[in-house]
C-alpha cells in the first residue's frame, strides 16, 4: 500500500467488515456505553485530546454524527475523488482552534454535561439509520469531496475508533472499541504507511492506532524499528 495515495489501502479498509454501517453502528454503539450513566465529576475529566474534556470530545462526536445525516441525505455523482484513506490526506481545516474553542464553549453552555449525553444518543443512533438505508453502491459528498458510501462510512468509523480511546483514557471499566471498528481504523493506517514499514511485533491494534495518531509517542525501540518510516508519524492527527 502506497502512503501517498491510498488508492490500494482503500479497498482492504471497506473489504475489513461486510457491511461498514454496521461497524459504525458498534462502533457509536461502544461510545454510547463509555459515557451513557457517567456522573457529571466524570464528564468533566480530561481526554487524550488536549485541553478537551469528556462531554467536549463527546459534543464533536455529536458534529461528527450531524454531518453524517447530511452527509447521507447528499447523494453526489461519481466518481469519487478520495477514498477512506486518501481523504485523510487532505489539507487541514485552517480553522480548526476556533473550532475547538466553540466547541468547548458549547459544551459549557449546557445546564449539565448531561445535555450533549442526551444529544449523542438522540443522534448517534439516527446517523446510522441513514447509513443504513442509503444505497452502498452510491456517493456522497462532504467537506469538499466526493466518496463512495463505504469510503465515508469507514472515515466515521475510523474517527469514533479513535475517539473512543481518547474518550476511555481516564474512564475505569469503560468498554474497548469493537473489533471490526479497530479493523477499519487499522486498515485506514495501513494505507497511510508506506508499504515497505514494519511495525514493531509487540504493538496490539490499540496501540498502533494510539502511537500512529500521535497519542502515545514512539519509543526509541519503536524508531528502530521502524527506521526512516519512524518520520511518517504521526499518520493522522
Amino acid at each position: 500500500m502506497d502512503g501517498t495515495d491510498g488508492s490500494e489501502g482503500a479497498g482492504s479498509v471497506v473489504g475489513r467488515v461486510a457491511e461498514p454501517w454496521r461497524a459504525l453502528e458498534s462502533a457509536y454503539a461502544r461510545i454510547t456505553a463509555t459515557v451513557d450513566g457517567l456522573a457529571d465529576a466524570d464528564l468533566h475529566r480530561p481526554t487524550r485530546c488536549r485541553g478537551w474534556l469528556v462531554v467536549d470530545l463527546l459534543l464533536h462526536l455529536v458534529l461528527d454524527a450531524q454531518r453524517a445525516l447530511v452527509t447521507l441525505a447528499s447523494p453526489a455523482v461519481g466518481p469519487a475523488d478520495v477514498n477512506a484513506v486518501s481523504y485523510w490526506l487532505s489539507p487541514g481545516d485552517p480553522e480548526e482552534g476556533r473550532h475547538a474553542a466553540w466547541v468547548r464553549r458549547s459544551a459549557a453552555a449546557f445546564d449539565r454535561p448531561r445535555g450533549v449525553v442526551r444529544l449523542w444518543t438522540d443522534t448517534a443512533p439516527a446517523a446510522v439509520r441513514a447509513a443504513a438505508a442509503t444505497d452502498p453502491l452510491g456517493y456522497v459528498s462532504t467537506q469538499g469531496h466526493v466518496l463512495a458510501v463505504p469510503d465515508f462510512l469507514a472515515t466515521l468509523v475510523t474517527e469514533a475508533v479513535v475517539h473512543h480511546l481518547d474518550l476511555a483514557v481516564d474512564l475505569p471499566g469503560a468498554p474497548e472499541p469493537e473489533r471490526d471498528g479497530v479493523a477499519i481504523a487499522v486498515a485506514t493506517l495501513d494505507g497511510l504507511l508506506s508499504a515497505e514499514a514494519i511495525c514493531p511485533a509487540d504493538w496490539s491494534d490499540v496501540d498502533y492506532l494510539l502511537k500512529g495518531t500521535g497519542r502515545i509517542p514512539l519509543t526509541a525501540h519503536d524508531r528502530q524499528v521502524l527506521g526512516e518510516a519512524a518520520g511518517w508519524f504521526p499518520l493522522l492527527g
